[in-house]
């Protein structure tokens, strides 16, 4: 535990206000042959912050197991490099513009600024309600940032999208942990519709996994369907102190030392989600599907002191806010013992967020309706078998200058891609500086083909600008 008495009996309280029986649910809950799902979102991560991804400075065993035992895939991309559009696509499996969502969610006004919508209509398909209708128990806990906060009071709560429970951070609504001394904190305990749990941050954590694991336990006769999505490793790294103290080689670089103690939390608690498993014997039909939300930290402020910021995006140009490789390619594990087969790794298929609500439902046995996805059923990827994808991925970042800007300049990315196969092109929507690069050879994006291969960069730019215009 990591906290004291007096929170855990808050806790529990609080445990019993978030519990909330949605609505529309088409099924009666019974105990099936399915397999459950704990989607493990972890915020800011990059590329080659976990072990067996590369990272070299700290060793993250409770990860590195999801590895051991299931599959890596080493060409997965989410939709953005910035969290509000890249949880929409995990949520609808489509392109988040569609839904107005094409950067992070902020104040109305700056959101009007930017032509974006104040949270997810919840219209908008659902993993998380489909899962529900066909008789699973969802729960969501972790940062939600997909609607409330700052002055976003009426936003809806996870439980119209489908979840059963939740427990959020100030970037949503109902029940919440709130950041002891955040100023964003006390604007949400403003808005309302609590209960709010008042914490530091280093605590958030462990609680969101506390709770995914006393949902587990009250459901062990029926299916679940789990989002744990903590608001680690996100800056501000603060971790309680005597993490600091395993990781004082770095104390002349605090921010290296606090990402690192923060990182090894963060690890701890996902082993305390597999350990707990094991216990219930629930391991063999529990699908755990682990990636992050975008690249690491990019504000300049780390360049100016330290020279580069904490977090790894690996072999990669870019970081988080950038279009570039090391913005939007994030690692990607998944377990499923006895389906899953141990220890394979895919270097060739390259599978995107907007797959994964049909990919999980595919795995599930789970048919959702009336939804047009933009993703495709990856499930025989996950169970071993590579494959092609039928079309390309694509990705829109920033259409105002209000957008948020990577700190180091060579990672200002232009503000559309596509990647299609080993080739990607980025351009600007108003078509300049295009940029097209063989992936196969040159994973760090240096060698730009433009002019070396017009004809092949001019029918992606076509597709890609189309695809732009096709959005709202």
């Amino acid at each position: 535990m990591v906290f004291v008495k007096d929170k855990i009996i808050c806790l529990l309280v609080l445990l019993v206000l978030t519990a909330s029986t949605a609505t529309g649910q088409s099924e009666t809950r019974r105990s099936v042959d399915r397999p459950n799902i704990i989607f493990i979102f972890i915020d800011d991560m990059g590329y080659g912050d976990i072990s067996s991804f590369g990272n070299k400075l700290l060793e993250t065993p409770n990860i590195d197991r999801l590895a051991e035992e299931g599959i890596t895939l080493t060409n997965f991309y989410v939709a953005s490099p910035i969290c509000s559009p890249s949880r929409v696509a995990i949520t609808t499996g489509q392109y988040p513009a569609r839904w107005g969502v094409h950067s992070y969610l902020a104040s109305s006004e700056k959101n009007r600024q930017r032509e974006m919508a104040n949270y997810l209509d919840p219209k908008a398909p659902s993993i998380a309600r489909t899962m529900q209708k066909a008789g699973y128990a969802t729960a969501h806990y972790g940062k939600w940032h997909m609607g409330g906060g700052r002055d976003i009071g009426d936003a809806p709560l996870p439980r119209a999208y489908g979840f059963d429970r939740s427990l959020v951070s100030f970037e949503g609504l109902g029940p919440r942990l709130l950041r002891e001394g955040q100023g964003l904190s006390e604007q949400s305990a403003q808005l309302g519709q609590g209960p709010v749990h008042w914490v530091k941050k280093w605590e958030k954590t462990g609680i969101y996994v506390d709770s995914t694991l006393a949902f587990i336990d009250r459901h062990q006769k029926e299916p679940f369907y789990i989002h744990l999505w903590p608001g680690d490793v996100h800056d501000p790294f603060i971790p309680k102190p005597e993490w600091r103290e395993k990781f004082r080689e770095y104390d002349n670089n605090p921010y290296q030392r606090d990402f690192l103690a923060t990182l090894w939390n963060l690890d701890h608690q996902v082993g305390r989600v597999l350990d707990r498993l094991d216990e219930l014997d629930r391991a063999d039909n529990t699908l755990v599907v682990f990636t992050s939300d975008n690249g690491p930290t990019d504000w300049p402020f780390y360049y100016e002191e330290y020279h580069w910021p904490p977090g790894s995006s690996g072999p990669f140009r870019g970081r988080k806010w950038s279009l570039y490789e090391g913005g939007i390619r994030m690692p990607f594990l998944a377990r499923w013992p006895g389906h899953i087969p141990a220890g394979a790794v895919d270097v060739s298929t390259v599978m995107g967020a907007t797959d994964l609500f049909k990919t999980i439902c595919s795995l599930a046995g789970v048919q959702p309706s009336q939804v047009t996805f933009d993703g495709e059923d990856m499930s025989e990827v996950l169970l071993g078998k590579p494959q092609q994808r039928k079309a390309p991925l694509f990705w829109e970042y920033g259409r105002e200058e209000f957008y948020l800007s990577p700190g180091n300049p060579r990672f200002q990315s232009p503000n559309l891609a596509v990647r299609d196969g080993k080739w990607k092109l980025l351009i600007n929507a108003d078509s300049t500086d295009a940029e097209f690069y063989n992936l196969k050879l040159d994973h760090a994006e240096t060698q730009n083909l433009v002019d070396e291969m017009p004809d092949t960069a001019r029918r992606l730019a076509t597709e890609l600008l189309e695809w732009r215009r096709s959005l709202p």
